[in-house]
């Protein structure tokens, strides 16, 4: 329980504990967010290393995946494996990079954005038991420029990302803008950008497909995450040593 003063936190408990264990230190995700349904959905990474990377494609591991739980840990009954051992009960779809960014759209819809390697980042509209593909197939390379899994960017039985990036723009924080303060605005996406930094704002045309790209204030530098105020106006959380929260409105 969190502290009426915001300060502190008491009767802490694990509602969901990533399987198997790791000591990586990279590729965590991690975003969490309530679905329109009351469930709580958790993004997971891969943990980077090869092979542990490959744990993604495996339905029996949460690394690499979408998790859906109830709020207090236990296992929805619509869950793709609830009622089988085929895949891990808590999973709802793997084949995921490093995802660090979630919202969900006017229609109650959870999209997600992660991190590719070398080119590959990608914007994803969650379906229930898809699989994302990482990494069997990707738009992006290794690091050293050879071929990820396949080499090749798609492939059967893989669910197509919505929108992608090369080179990337390390994706960190999503959300939709339904606010008027910024016209024109209405149902675009936003997407907080590590490197090469500042805002992404992406125009989406009534059938889901982006239609545009906008990249804003590069000059802010590490955006960690971006949220939209009641009142319409913007909030960017800057990933810096000195750190910072910057209200944004027009002009």
């Amino acid at each position: 329980m969190l502290a009426e003063d915001g300060r502190s936190l008491s009767e802490v408990q694990d509602i969901f504990v990533q399987e198997p264990p790791s000591d990586s230190p990279m590729h965590y995700g991690s975003r969490i967010l309530f679905l329109p349904d009351g469930t709580l959905a958790i993004t997971t990474g891969e943990h980077s290393r090869a092979p542990e990377r490959e744990r993604a494609q495996d339905p029996q591991a949460t690394w690499g995946k979408v998790i859906r739980i109830n709020p207090d840990g236990s296992i929805p009954p619509d869950n793709p494996h609830a009622e089988d051992r085929a895949g891990h009960p808590a999973v709802w779809t793997l084949g995921h990079r490093n995802p660090q960014g979630a919202a969900l759209d006017a229609r109650g819809q959870l999209w997600i954005v992660e991190h590719g390697a070398r080119g590959g980042d990608e914007l994803n509209l969650i379906r229930r038991g898809a699989n994302y593909g990482w990494p069997v197939v990707s738009y992006g390379v290794e690091y050293s420029g050879a071929p990820i899994g396949s080499g090749e960017p798609r492939g059967e039985g893989f669910e197509e990302p919505v929108y992608y990036w090369d080179p990337v723009i390390a994706p960190s924080g999503l959300a939709f803008y339904e606010g008027s303060m910024f016209d024109g605005w209405s149902g675009d996406l936003l997407i907080g950008s590590l490197n090469p930094g500042g805002l992404v704002r992406l125009r989406q045309g009534e059938d889901g497909r982006i239609t545009g790209e906008e990249r804003l204030l590069g000059e802010i530098g590490r955006l960690r995450d971006v949220e939209v105020l009641e009142d319409g106006a913007l909030l960017l959380l800057i990933d810096d040593p000195r750190g910072g929260i910057l209200r944004v409105t027009p002009g």
